[in-house]
């Protein structure tokens, strides 16, 4: 695990501060001021204060990254990490469900909702999932954790699978929900995936061309997605849907998504070429959460066991969207996978 953290600044704010924080809290109080167009946890009109009622939030700047999460919960350290088009909001039902089991960790993903991302660069290591799994071993480390488990949604998944082939000693379990690996989405994408997932192409081509179009009617294209990939007469909620229009709206975040898939495309398969070349494996356990709504009732389980030495698989009856689709039955598999002696029994749904 990296060590080279420990001179990046934090701030916390919100119903409780973060231990020791008195110091440079002039330089953190000036730097919220900046980004007040952005959030003010603690205001009505914020969506996160009624979906996560009791939450402290946080900041850190790395790596030409300014980093937020929310945090709360006690127990064991969980790191939950959300996907595109998303912000940290897609957790707030699981959240719910526990808090009172772990100490969760919420971020929004480099340049996703309230963490500014760095300015891109030609080889888009910037945005790489292996720089957003180093902001995640930095965020934990500020909040006082060496090992915790990590499960990742959509893009969340990606960096989660990142975190545990790169710093196999700090990830106890992974959990993904609902993806298989970068390089095997690409080596898979024949015409029919291509156009079911024309994202991937249209997000990765060079800019401004996809920051442009989406640019034109941002909230239209966000809830373009939404509807495509949620499950059958599945409805999110409201206050989730207004904090990622407010973050979509804004062109910074549609530049680092863009960027997102970008990496994806280049450096990031890359790295998983190079890990399957290597022969290197997930050393710790890993449950994979999948939808059948989305994936056509065609499991990602021999392609996980691939990349893994033990995976357990569920699948659930819904959409793209399974911590707000199916939160309850999500939340009891986390619960069950992360501490077994809990197990309420069959997980199916």
């Amino acid at each position: 695990m990296k060590q080279d953290h420990s001179q990046a600044q934090s701030d916390a704010q919100g119903e409780v501060q973060s231990e020791g924080q008195s110091e440079g809290q002039s330089q953190a109080q000036s730097e919220r001021q900046c980004h007040e167009s952005l959030m003010v946890l603690g205001s009505e009109t914020d969506p996160l204060v009624s979906l996560f009622p009791g939450f402290s939030s946080h900041r850190l700047k790395h790596q030409g990254a300014d980093l937020f999460w929310l945090s709360a919960g006690r127990g064991p350290p969980l790191l939950l990490l959300h996907g595109y088009p998303q912000t940290l909001a897609a957790w707030h039902a699981v959240a719910a469900r526990l808090q009172d089991h772990f100490t969760l960790v919420i971020p929004d993903l480099r340049g996703y909702g309230r963490s500014l991302g760095p300015s891109a660069s030609d080889d888009h290591q910037a945005y790489s999932k292996r720089s957003m799994a180093a902001d995640a071993i930095a965020m934990m480390q500020t909040m006082g954790y060496s090992t915790f488990a990590v499960c990742g949604h959509d893009r969340g998944g990606r960096v989660a699978y990142r975190l545990a082939l790169d710093h196999p000693k700090a990830i106890t379990k992974l959990i993904v929900l609902d993806i298989v690996p970068t390089l095997d989405m690409w080596e898979r994408m024949a015409m029919s995936g291509a156009l079911r997932s024309y994202h991937w192409l249209l997000l990765a081509q060079p800019a401004p061309l996809p920051e442009r179009l989406i640019g034109a009617d941002p909230i239209y294209y966000l809830h373009h997605l939404i509807g495509r990939w949620q499950g059958r007469g599945a409805t999110l909620d409201p206050r989730a849907m207004k904090d990622y229009e407010q973050s979509y709206g804004q062109t910074r975040m549609i530049e680092a998504c863009c960027e997102d898939y970008r990496a994806g495309a280049t450096v990031d398969r890359l790295n998983d070429l190079a890990d399957r070349e290597a022969a290197r494996k997930i050393e710790c356990d890993v449950l994979v959460i999948w939808a059948q709504q989305y994936l056509n009732s065609q499991s990602p389980l021999a392609t996980w066991q691939r990349w893994a030495r033990t995976v357990r698989e569920l699948s659930l009856d819904c959409g793209h969207f399974i911590a707000e689709e199916k939160p309850e039955a999500t939340a009891r598999a986390i619960r069950d996978f992360l501490q077994p002696s809990s197990s309420s029994g069959n997980q199916s749904e």
